[in-house]
């Protein structure tokens, strides 16, 4: 039962508490109501204009008077992006990958777009940035944001690996030579890295695992120097960057299994085809090298050492190396 306020006068719906505190049945103001009363129109113009409840017996739903639809604005969206990308794509696609490197505008463009796809087909195996992925045999894949490269860091080479694919082989060294043989030339190479080749050539307590190296088939690889050789992906043994474990015992594995040598314990190598495979475009293809090369400490073109050029090799995937 309505009774008014004794002090407002305004009617209530008889709850009353004291004074200051009362249930009032009292209407709202005009302008609430409008606004709900406009919230309720717009909520079924909405309804209608756009996509709403599905159809019966119909997988679909229902359109909306006013046709939109997400793929129809993403479709719009891309075609305003690919118009702006047009030009440099137009351009880049009968371009070498050193001349894009040489046109600054064209770089900035595919180093952005090289980004994302990095993202999706290299840092996987490689990681965010080329940082390289280790387990605990060492790196699952190499970094590559240094400036220390098996095939050569050359924006050409690097185009190579990424269209072609790199699976080097070493070979395993277990009925090759003994089992005292493979322990010496181990701490040879240790030696070389740790303390440098010079030391390593003068110390008497290598000296046994320098002969071995310099007596095997090491050095058609590694070269005399140890320091490897681009064309055949040959690691460079006297510094202290390692593909695998660069441990002694690591050392010893790798020297004893060799490298995708087909052996249940060989250490895998193998960088896809991307080309090949159909994974990625001529164009993409050249936007990662132009990527990793900038991001990656690329080398300048550089003449081609004469130790690479005076030896026969097998093709550039044939050999790999220890590091």
């Amino acid at each position: 039962m309505s009774e008014k306020h004794d002090v407002t006068g305004v009617p209530t719906t008889g709850h009353v508490w004291d004074d200051s505190l009362a249930d009032f049945a009292n209407q709202p103001p005009k302008w609430w109501m409008l606004g709900l009363a406009a919230s309720a129109i717009w909520v079924v113009v909405y309804w209608l204009y756009y996509p709403s409840v599905p159809v019966p017996s119909s997988n679909t739903f229902f359109k909306g008077i006013g046709g939109w639809t997400a793929i129809k604005e993403m479709d719009a969206d891309k075609s305003e992006v690919d118009a702006v990308r047009g030009k440099y794509e137009a351009k880049l696609k009968n371009m070498t990958p050193a001349a894009i490197l040489a046109d600054s505008e064209l770089t900035e463009y595919v180093k952005r777009s090289g980004k994302v796809l990095f993202g999706d087909n290299c840092a996987p195996c490689h990681g965010t940035n080329g940082v390289g992925a280790k387990d605990k045999d060492g790196l699952v894949a190499p970094i590559l944001n240094d400036d220390d490269w098996l095939y050569g860091g050359q924006i050409d080479n690097i185009h190579t690996t990424i269209s072609g694919g790199r699976q080097a082989v070493m070979v395993a060294h277990k009925d090759s030579l003994s089992a005292q043989q493979i322990d010496d030339v181990a701490n040879y190479v240790k030696a070389m890295s740790d303390e440098g080749k010079d030391k390593a050539d003068t110390d008497s307590a290598v000296a046994a695992g320098k002969k071995v190296f310099m007596e095997s088939d090491c050095t058609s690889c590694h070269g005399a120097d140890a320091k490897g050789m681009q064309a055949m992906g040959s690691a460079n043994l006297t510094d202290k960057i390692w593909r695998f474990d660069g441990s002694l015992e690591g050392i010893k594995r790798t020297i004893t299994y060799g490298v995708n040598s087909g052996d249940p314990k060989a250490r895998i190598a193998i960088m896809p085809n991307f080309k090949e495979a159909g994974k990625l475009s001529d164009s993409e293809i050249k936007k990662l090298a132009v990527y990793v090369y900038k991001f990656g400490g690329g080398q300048p073109d550089l003449p081609v050492a004469p130790v690479q050029a005076t030896v026969a090799q097998p093709a550039a995937s044939a050999v790999t190396a220890t590091k």
